[in-house]
């Protein structure tokens, strides 16, 4: 059986910048699992699983458009260091504010200056080439359920 639309696909990864920084894993941990063809994996690392069969194992280099997206200067802005919580004046910090048009906005602290913090409304990760190393866990098919379910024991036992 290989990953098709619809199948509900169990992966381990491993998820490393370009230049070998890994920043997430779920070796030894719980692996993902997601429903294939639904846009719930970024766009990518989905491509890049489609047709794996269970066991399968391979490396997935995702560009930043089909990852998180590139960075816009724009996102970046300063602030005066007061109107930033001192806690929260640290990098990496997560912040919560309303723009100017009302929208509620999700910063993140990417410098912390003298007299400025300088927020980002990028994605830590956006324009970042990201590296997945992927394994193929389990691969579960909707007829294949259904058929599981169907058989004489399990009809028995509803």
């Amino acid at each position: 059986m290989h990953v098709t639309k619809g199948d509900v696909v169990s992966v381990e990864y491993t998820i490393r910048l370009d230049d070998e920084q890994i920043i997430d894993t779920t070796v030894g941990e719980a692996p993902l699992v997601y429903t294939h063809g639904q846009n719930e994996l970024l766009r990518g690392l989905e491509a890049g699983l489609e047709g794996m069969a269970r066991g399968a194992a391979k490396r997935v280099t995702v560009a930043p458009v089909d990852g998180y997206g590139e960075a816009h200067p724009e996102g970046v802005f300063e602030v005066r260091r007061d109107r930033v919580p001192l806690e929260a004046q640290r990098v990496g910090a997560k912040l919560e504010t309303t723009a100017p048009d009302g929208r509620v906005v999700f910063p993140y602290v990417a410098e912390v200056k003298p007299e400025v913090i300088v927020l980002d409304l990028n994605h830590p990760l956006a324009g970042k080439i990201l590296v997945f190393d992927v394994r193929v866990i389990d691969i579960q098919r909707e007829g294949s359920r259904l058929a599981e379910d169907s058989t004489p024991a399990k009809r028995a036992e509803a």
